[in-house]
């Protein structure tokens, strides 16, 4: 099917025209190798590119291009989509780790369920918004419930794990099996590192916390928390003195960081 840009454009498309791309809103900026890799593929004279983690702000310059007038129309479709959606993530991102104050990590493992197109994308964008896409930087074996509901309880979960030497020891608790605190106080016993209170419920990571102090044992093991965390609720999470904060949509789902391009000179 014939691009109807090149009936328009016909009689002026060796024209240059300047344009730039600036933000709408403020936020952290993400995507910008991939929009300078399909600029160059477009032909596109790339005179300004901010880089990956910088901060803008409404009406802040991101990207100015220099082309003829398809290249110019189907950068606006193209290269606002390479950084749009990527930025609004690592703005997220970022906005978690700030409110965290250092004393959570925050980790978002929900690029691995994005489609494989952008799976590459949405972990750097992540990761440039300063959260992480790994629970642990050290090597660890998570055993998820679908472990616990093969091995038939948690104990017999935790042992067939210690078998893997130098791995931290992850158990998710959802509380299938008993209480959470029944179910913390089994994975103590069992020599889990860290437990993943994965319920969504704050009552239920206050109860597994309170459970390991009563059992002496809350300087040793760490207490993640997953399944609906709110960014805005981190705070709170912090107070707390939960470890980690493993957030999905809250950040792969954020909303785009607004961006318009509009033609600067001819």
């Amino acid at each position: 099917m014939q691009d109807l840009r090149d009936v328009i454009f016909a009689e002026i498309i060796d024209k240059k025209y300047t344009a730039q791309i600036t933000a709408e809103k403020e936020g952290i900026i993400a995507g910008s190798k991939y929009a300078l890799q399909k600029l160059l593929e477009m032909g596109i004279k790339v005179d300004y590119l901010l880089n990956d983690g910088e901060k803008v702000y409404p009406g802040a310059l991101v990207v100015k291009i220099t082309g003829n007038p398809k290249q110019i129309t189907m950068a606006e479709e193209v290269i606002i989509g390479k950084l749009a959606k990527t930025s609004g993530i690592a703005t997220a991102a970022n906005y978690a780790v700030k409110l965290s104050r250092g004393k959570c990590r925050i980790a978002s493992g929900a690029w691995k369920k994005m489609p494989i197109e952008i799976k590459e994308h949405v972990r750097d964008a992540i990761v440039t918004g300063g959260a992480t896409t790994r629970l642990f930087e050290q090597p660890f074996v998570y055993l998820d419930k679908n472990y616990v509901r093969i091995f038939g309880n948690i104990t017999k979960t935790l042992e067939a794990a210690q078998k893997i030497e130098g791995y931290l020891k992850v158990i998710q608790l959802k509380g299938e099996t008993g209480p959470i605190s029944t179910e913390t106080k089994e994975a103590v016993e069992a020599s889990a590192d860290v437990v993943m209170i994965d319920t969504g419920k704050v009552s239920d990571a206050k109860e597994a916390i309170k459970t390991l102090y009563d059992l002496g044992v809350r300087e040793d093991i760490k207490v993640a928390f997953a399944k609906g965390v709110q960014i805005s609720d981190i705070p709170l999470y912090v107070e707390m003195g939960i470890d980690l904060l493993c957030i999905g949509k809250q950040i792969v789902d954020a909303p785009l960081l607004d961006m318009k391009l509009d033609i600067v000179t001819n």
